[in-house]
């Protein structure tokens, strides 16, 4: 999957950036192990709408700076307060050369686990890959129907992956878990002596008696 992202060489940096956000444009740069670095400008709507698409793991076709360029959206600064990207940094890719990079895990099915009362831990979120440009995936699909009783697990070794991918993670690493909860008991409250009390209460008493018969 390869998506189209229009870019405008750019010259004027620092405080004018803030005239570009303006105008519903934003800053960025491109680079890559054969790519000098440039300066670039996008329109603001068309990059959110890429970027919610493509993640940072689907190659973008970047057109506009005398020939398209194969890149992957590598860093997005956002505005804390609006949340609204204000810069982002593309890395242009090489043709023909495997590329490690991560992945987003996206979990489908319902674990029959869940019937016994079992709670399903997704342990990995993301995966490392190594994949020709061409081959890489947007994200890797986990299928947790295999979690059938407490205690079943996908490793990474289960995965199922698309034709030229290569897992990066350890093949034991757990993906995702089916764990049983247990209701924890309530501590039992301490057993009171009530023999000890009594001695005590006696013992008190006769104390009491003899001060009594001295005086």
């Amino acid at each position: 999957m390869t998506l189209s992202l229009t870019a405008t060489p750019r010259e004027q940096r620092g405080k004018k950036n803030a005239a570009l956000r303006l105008g519903g444009e934003m800053p960025a740069v491109v680079y890559g192990a054969k790519h000098t670095a440039q300066s670039i400008t996008l329109k603001i709507q068309d990059f959110e709408k890429v970027f919610k698409q493509a993640g940072e793991s689907t190659i973008i076709a970047l057109s506009g700076l005398g020939k398209d360029v194969d890149v992957l959206i590598h860093e997005v600064d956002v505005d804390p307060v609006t949340g609204a990207p204000r810069h982002a940094d593309f890395y242009a890719i090489e043709s023909g050369k495997a590329l490690q990079i991560r992945v987003p895990i996206e979990f489908v099915g319902e674990a029959p686990a869940l019937k016994l009362g079992a709670v399903i831990t997704k342990v990995l979120h993301d995966i490392e890959i190594e994949a020709l440009p061409k081959n890489l995936p947007q994200h890797i699909t986990v299928d947790v129907l295999g979690l059938a009783n407490f205690h079943d697990a996908i490793h990474v070794r289960d995965l199922v992956l698309p034709e030229g991918v290569t897992p990066l993670e350890d093949a034991d690493e757990i993906v995702a878990v089916a764990t049983e909860v247990k209701e924890e008991m309530d501590e039992a409250p301490a057993t009171i002596d009530m023999s000890a009390i009594e001695v005590e209460k006696k013992g008190k008493t006769e104390a009491e008696g003899a001060d009594a018969d001295a005086k």
